[in-house]
């Protein structure tokens, strides 16, 4: 039990300020460390898994949705196993570690949590021929899944578009920030890699 609580202690919080890129990576160096071994893993970049993370979790380690509640005070399941960073569901999960050999994941880890999204848009690409870059077309990939996308799912669900438009939105705002900080970000990694 003490080991447990020692791990749910060392979770780490939201970042203070989740509209900035910039300020979210400085505030967790490691996060950044995470998000460029997914660029250079899967040719994913940035800002894309970040936008659709936010959206996702608002990057809450144990993030999921909510309980159903029968009679409106009886409890009885929520509505996916969507979970963790990502809320990847529980198969999905599966078929990532399956595929990747990451057997040892966690959906509560940033790292596996970000690794697991880099997976799932360099997948989108290959099945839907969505562009990585396209935050719109690969968050509508991630909620409908590829078959569901293919089939146009999405189209009569007006609210999900919305959102989807909210993550390209967001996406394209973190890539400007980035544009601005990745030098420093960069260089400052370096400058404590040698010298810190």
């Amino acid at each position: 039990m003490a080991f447990v609580t020692t791990l749910v202690g060392c979770a780490t919080p939201p970042p203070r300020d989740p509209e900035n890129l910039c300020a979210i990576f400085e505030e967790n160096r490691d996060w950044y460390e995470a998000a460029k071994d997914t660029r250079e893993k899967w040719g994913v970049p940035v800002h894309v898994p970040m936008a659709m993370m936010y959206q996702e979790s608002s990057f809450k380690h144990n993030a999921q949705p909510p309980m159903r509640w029968f009679l409106g005070f009886i409890p009885y399941g929520r509505a996916s196993s969507a979970y963790g960073y990502a809320q990847a569901k529980t198969v999905t999960w599966d078929q990532y570690a399956k595929e990747t050999g990451n057997g040892w994941s966690s959906r509560s880890d940033f790292d596996d949590a970000i690794d697991f999204m880099g997976w799932y848009i360099y997948k989108s690409n290959k099945i839907n021929g969505v562009s990585k870059w396209d935050a719109y077309g690969q968050y509508l990939n991630y909620h409908e899944g590829w078959g569901g996308y293919k089939r146009g799912s999405y189209k009569s669900k007006q609210w999900l578009v919305k959102v989807s438009r909210k993550v390209e939105s967001r996406s394209k705002r973190y890539a400007a920030q980035y544009n601005q900080c990745k030098e420093d970000l960069d260089s400052s990694w370096l400058w404590r890699l040698f010298f810190g």
